[in-house]
């Protein structure tokens, strides 16, 4: 079951939806975890320079999305949510924005990469994300920052900009 959070639809911080800190709360239960687009990045798609190793290359946060992600590590924290891992894309707009949400540490995962450009890893690196999940005792709450072709392999939905879903995990991967 997939339940989506929108948690900052523009760059203007709307207000959340009264039951947002009820959809956040339910990552305290058991295999439940988040997934989020990176905050925002202006552009649609990285430069034909475009190196993983050099963040001057890639398309990168802007000064809104550095708000942006700020905004929702503030969101959980005051929702009292914990977080036992942050994984995230080895893209530096993801890397920056879950560093800039301050949630835990953040630790770099191959398979969160983005496959826009290679559809043929959609299928192995979606199914090695649910296997990563799975695989976490069911009291551990994992918080991935990604992608929005990562998201919507994974939960049906593709996620705009910031927004976080909240997802449960069977023991054998299924979302």
């Amino acid at each position: 079951m997939a339940l989506r959070l929108l948690v900052l639809l523009t760059a203007c911080f709307l207000a959340l939806p009264a039951s947002a800190e009820d959809i956040l709360a339910r990552l305290a239960e058991p295999r439940t975890h988040a997934i989020m687009r990176h905050a925002l990045a202006p552009g649609s798609a990285d430069p034909a320079d475009f190196d993983l190793n050099r963040c001057e290359t890639q398309r990168n946060l802007s000064e809104d999305g550095r708000r942006q992600a700020r905004r929702a590590g503030d969101l959980i924290r005051a929702a009292g949510v914990q977080i036992d891992h942050v994984w995230s894309s080895r893209y530096c707009r993801c890397l920056d924005t879950a560093t800039e949400m301050a949630i835990g540490a953040v630790e770099a995962r191959g398979f969160l990469n983005s496959f826009v450009k290679f559809r043929t890893r959609a299928t192995s690196q979606t199914q090695e994300t649910r296997e990563a999940l799975a695989a976490l005792p069911p009291d551990q709450t994992a918080f991935l920052v990604s992608h929005n072709v990562n998201g919507e392999a994974l939960t049906g939905t593709r996620p705009i900009s910031g927004e976080i879903q909240v997802i449960q995990v069977s023991e054998t991967g299924a979302v």
